[in-house]
C-alpha cells in the first residue's frame, strides 16, 4: 500500500528536497504541499494524507495549532514533526498537541523514509536517545507539572494512574524511555505480543491516542525522572 504523505514547511529548498527524497520511495508518494499551517490543515481535508511532515516555525498559523486542528478533525492523518532539534520550545508543544512523533531536518533519505513508514503503521518515532533529551528539557520550562486533563483525571489521591497494574506502568515507563515493544519484551522476558496487549491497555486506561502521547504522559505524571 502506498503511503500518502502532505509536506508542510515555509521553505521551498526544504519542500522541494523531502519530495524528491521521499518521491524516489516505491511505497510513498507526496499528495502535495502547504507553506504554512492554515494551508496544512486545508490540504489535509482536500488530499486525505496518511502522513503529514509538520515544520513548527510557520507563517499564518504555526505548526502547533495545525497539528491540533488536523489530529482533532481527522485521526487518520498522523504528524510527522519536523526539527532542527536546537531544543525548539514548541516541539514538546507539538507532542502534547498529538504529534506522533518528529524527525530531524538533517534526516538521511533512509531516516527520512522509516519515519513516515513507522508514523504510517501507527505507532511512535521516538528515538531514545532523542526523545529523553528533549522531554527532559522541556520538562524545566515550568516549575509545576503541567498534567494533561487525562493525566489529572487518572492520577487519584492514591497515587495510581488509572487502573494501571504495577507490570502495565513497568511497561508505560519504558514506553517513555523509547523502547520499541522488541526491546521492552527482551527487557522484561516475555513474548512481544504480551507486551502489545500492555500497550493497548495502557492506551484505553489512561484514554490516550498512542506511544506519543503515553511517553508524554509519564513524563508529565513524573512517572519518569527527567535527567
Amino acid at each position: 500500500m502506498t503511503i500518502r504523505v502532505l509536506i508542510a514547511d515555509d521553505q521551498m529548498m526544504v519542500r522541494e528536497g523531502f519530495s524528491v527524497l521521499l518521491g524516489a520511495m516505491p511505497d510513498i508518494e507526496v499528495v502535495g504541499e502547504a507553506v504554512n499551517g492554515r494551508e496544512a490543515v486545508d490540504r489535509v481535508r482536500e488530499l486525505g494524507p496518511d502522513v503529514v511532515l509538520m515544520d513548527i516555525r510557520m507563517p499564518e498559523m504555526n505548526g502547533i495549532e495545525a497539528t491540533r486542528e488536523i489530529v482533532a478533525a481527522d485521526g487518520a492523518a498522523k504528524v510527522l514533526v519536523l526539527t532542527t532539534f536546537d531544543l525548539d520550545e514548541y516541539v514538546y508543544q507539538a507532542l502534547r498537541a498529538g504529534a506522533s512523533g518528529f524527525l530531524l531536518k538533517d534526516a538521511s533519505a533512509r531516516q527520512l523514509a522509516d519515519g513516515v513508514r513507522v508514523v504510517a503503521a501507527g505507532e511512535a518515532l521516538l528515538a531514545p536517545s532523542v526523545t529523553k533529551r528533549l522531554i527532559t528539557e522541556f520538562s524545566k520550562l515550568s516549575e509545576v507539572p503541567r498534567l494533561s486533563a487525562t493525566a489529572q483525571g487518572a492520577n487519584g489521591a492514591n497515587g495510581a494512574y488509572g487502573d494501571l497494574t504495577d507490570r502495565e506502568t513497568e511497561v508505560l515507563v519504558l514506553i517513555a524511555q523509547g523502547l520499541s515493544n522488541a526491546e521492552i519484551a527482551a527487557r522484561l522476558v516475555v513474548a512481544e505480543s504480551t507486551i502489545k496487549t500492555h500497550v493497548s491497555r495502557i492506551l484505553v486506561k489512561l484514554g490516550l491516542r498512542d506511544r506519543t502521547q503515553a511517553a508524554v504522559f509519564a513524563y508529565e505524571a513524573r512517572l519518569v525522572t527527567p535527567g
